[in-house]
């Protein structure tokens, strides 16, 4: 045991240590950063705020007063507020009354609200007015900015001659507008033309408001051990989020055992290891070192989301048994992949040659990987539970269940973990075979027909 635990450290310590991997471990959470603290201050923090004319030939003499409401920024900035907060609050049911969230959100997703002059023009304009207006457009003066021209048809807010639909608008913009104040400037149209035809209509706008409005309640979900409140959004999310956590722990550590084994060989370094230790010995030590790359790995970027979740008020949605559960899986997972890349690692000479090996190892990870998302939305359908007990299929799926909102029974995962275990056994047992025979072979390499032969004859 005391070979196993020097080979185990001196694994972890010569992968940790090296520039490649701390440059991988910080380089994900440097870019979480950069995306979450810079992003939105280059964004939008420091761009100018839009400010210009917006010229208006109001036909029907009735939408003028509703537009200069709808797009004063003070109602802009409560419409946008208002909007995040509904978005926010049926994505994560309670993270909408969160001031400071939401307002942190708002600055980096609206950016600054642009400042529109409402310029009214006479009412009768003709086509050549019109025209003359377009010309406007394009004349920009130094000291103000055209940016688009608004015709409200006759009909918009009284429909004519018994129609059965109002008329509607013409919206001409400058070429250097952006997107995002246009989107502005076509919300405020709506809003005020919906006004002016309500009040053509002697309706109360606010009480039709009002009345289709249906608040919409988190639902509650009933199972055998009680009630608990749906948190749909968080956990659409949550299983494809552990999926990628199990694959890149797994990869992190597995790819290099693979890479380490081969080099080991090729160099001849192996020959001498060999002379000190068993190679049993040797390969428990180098999948326990290993083990702790990846350990490290998962530990770094749980860490970092239960901190993002604690910033967001939104650390009470995540179970603390998922984090158990997740260290299980993994451990399983890793057992599983890393004794087969350790195996291939010491059955060939070159890395070239170990591509052809991993083609079917890299399909099984990534499979299941890729499935996390679907079980996720149908936890208990006969699919999911069905691969729940399929290795190595089975921890990548009993881990997106348990994250779903409604989780498995409890003998469901004990099963899945048995069967993982048992899956793993027979992994390392196959590995171990493989590597006492592959590790001083030299010459052709083998195929899995080959590999599956030595396992038989060791």
């Amino acid at each position: 045991m005391k070979k196993i635990g020097l080979i185990a450290a001196r694994e972890f310590v010569t992968t940790v240590t090296t520039t490649g991997f701390l440059i991988g471990l910080l380089i994900m959470p440097a870019l979480f950063a950069l995306v979450g603290l810079l992003a939105p201050r280059i964004l939008n923090a420091r761009s100018p705020q839009v400010r210009g004319d917006v010229a208006l030939i109001d036909l029907t003499g009735q939408v003028t007063g509703e537009l200069r409401t709808s797009l004063d920024p003070a109602t802009i900035e409560a419409r946008r507020a208002e909007n995040l907060r509904r978005t926010m609050g049926e994505a994560v049911p309670g993270v909408g009354q969160a001031t400071s969230a939401t307002a942190a959100a708002q600055r980096a997703i609206g950016g600054q609200v642009p400042a529109l002059r409402i310029v009214e023009r006479p009412a009768g304009a003709t086509e050549a007015d019109v025209q003359r207006e377009k010309d406007w457009l394009v004349t920009q003066a130094a000291d103000e900015r055209h940016l688009a021209l608004i015709v409200i048809h006759p009909d918009a807010i009284v429909r004519a001659g018994g129609r059965p639909e109002f008329g509607s608008y013409d919206l001409y913009v400058s070429a250097t507008l952006d997107d995002a104040t246009e989107s502005v400037i076509y919300e405020g149209l709506r809003l005020a033309i919906v006004s002016a035809r309500l009040a053509a209509s002697n309706l109360d706008r606010v009480a039709i408001e009002a009345t289709m409005r249906v608040a919409r309640p988190q639902s509650v979900i009933v199972a055998a051990d009680g009630e608990q409140r749906a948190q749909r959004g968080f956990t659409r999310t949550l299983p494809f989020i552990l999926g990628i956590l199990l694959f890149m722990g797994v990869m992190v550590g597995g790819q290099t055992l693979m890479t380490s084994t081969i080099e080991e060989k090729s160099s001849r370094v192996v020959e001498v290891l060999l002379a000190a230790v068993s190679p049993l010995e040797l390969m428990a030590g180098k999948l326990l070192g290993q083990l702790g790359v990846g350990l490290l790995v998962m530990a770094v970027y749980v860490g970092l989301g239960i901190l993002a979740l604690f910033q967001f008020a939104m650390l009470g949605l995540l179970d603390p048994m998922l984090v158990v559960y997740l260290l299980v899986f993994f451990l399983i997972t890793y057992l599983v992949f890393g004794a087969l890349m350790v195996s291939i690692g010491a059955a060939v000479n070159q890395m070239a040659e170990a591509q052809a090996l991993m083609g079917p190892v890299m399909l099984l990870l990534v499979a299941p990987y890729i499935l996390t998302p679907v079980i996720g939305r149908a936890p208990n359908s006969t699919f999911s539970v069905v691969v729940s007990f399929i290795p190595p299929v089975n921890t990548f799926a009993m881990m997106a269940r348990l994250a779903s909102g409604t989780p498995p029974p409890a003998w469901q995962v004990w099963l899945t973990v048995l069967v993982g275990l048992a899956a793993a056994c027979a992994a390392v047992w196959f590995a171990a075979k493989v590597f006492k025979i592959g590790l001083l072979m030299h010459g052709k390499p083998p195929n899995f027909a080959t590999l599956v032969r030595w396992a038989r004859a060791a």
